[in-house]
Formats: C-alpha cells, structure tokens, sequence
C-alpha cells in the first residue's frame, strides 16, 4: 500500500470508492469531476489516495482556509478497514497541513456514523459539545444523495 497526492486522473476511482460505502453523502456539484478539479487545484498536495496494487482503497479531500485544516470524505474501502489505512492517510494529510503551517483540523462525521466517529476518537481528535454547526445552500442544484 502507498500514500500519495490525489489527482484529477484518480477521481474516477475515488468516486466509485465513495459510491460503494453505505451511508455515504455525495453532493451533485461539489463532488462532481469539475468539484473536485476546483478542490485540488485550490489545495494543490494536501488530497491524499491509499492505493494497492492501482487500486484506489481510501480516500481523503483536505485543505485549508490559510487559518484551519479541514479533512473531508475520509474514507476506506471495507475490506481494508483496520488495517492502518485511514490512520496512515490521516497522518499524511495533518503533516502535508503542517507544512502549510497549519496548527488546527477539523472535520465533521455525521452522528449516526458509529464507525467513523469511533475512529476519530482512536485518532485523538477532540469531539465539541460546544458548537452549533450552521450551513447554508446557496445551489439547489448541490443535493446530497446517500448511498443506501
């Protein structure tokens, strides 16, 4: 297994992992071949793919405003699960961010996401009781579609 940058070439890839895991969130433009171009040419090195013999197996979007870090899509395919595969690219994510000077991440898992959320806890990443979390839509087009 190997840890590299994520290139537009390996979106397909990427979003065949993302439509294979159950529970997955996938936005219609955001996550679309031109959202993702936008995200990495924005965040140029700090996406990264864990990849096996070509084949994509885990995934994370990540860059930063200039001030925090935020880790997006975080995923691993379900046969590499607790391998060492999701904490080996988040340590490459946090240490591409750090280089950025970068001091914070943040992420959000949606709540009834037992596994991710337990993960998160394994990695030491605080959960905040003392937030509310606001967005706003500013595209009807973007819809969030969930893979059942």
């Amino acid at each position: 297994m190997i840890i590299r940058s994520m290139k537009i070439e390996d979106y397909d890839q990427v979003f065949a992992l993302w439509s294979g895991i159950k529970g997955f969130g996938i936005r219609a433009v955001d996550d679309s071949k031109e959202g993702i171009g936008r995200f990495l040419l924005r965040n140029p090195d700090l996406s990264v793919i864990a990849e096996d013999k070509g084949t994509v197996i885990g995934s994370i979007l990540s860059g930063h405003d200039g001030r925090r870090g935020t880790l997006y899509h975080v995923c691993v395919a379900e046969e590499y699960r607790k391998h060492g595969v999701g904490q080996a690219m988040v340590l490459e994510a946090v240490s591409r961010l750090r280089k950025e000077g970068i001091n914070k991440v943040n992420l959000i898992a949606f709540r009834n996401n037992l596994l991710g959320n337990n993960f998160w806890r394994k990695e030491k990443f605080t959960f905040r009781d003392d937030l509310n979390y606001y967005d706003l839509t500013i595209s009807e087009k973007n819809r969030t579609d969930f893979v059942s």
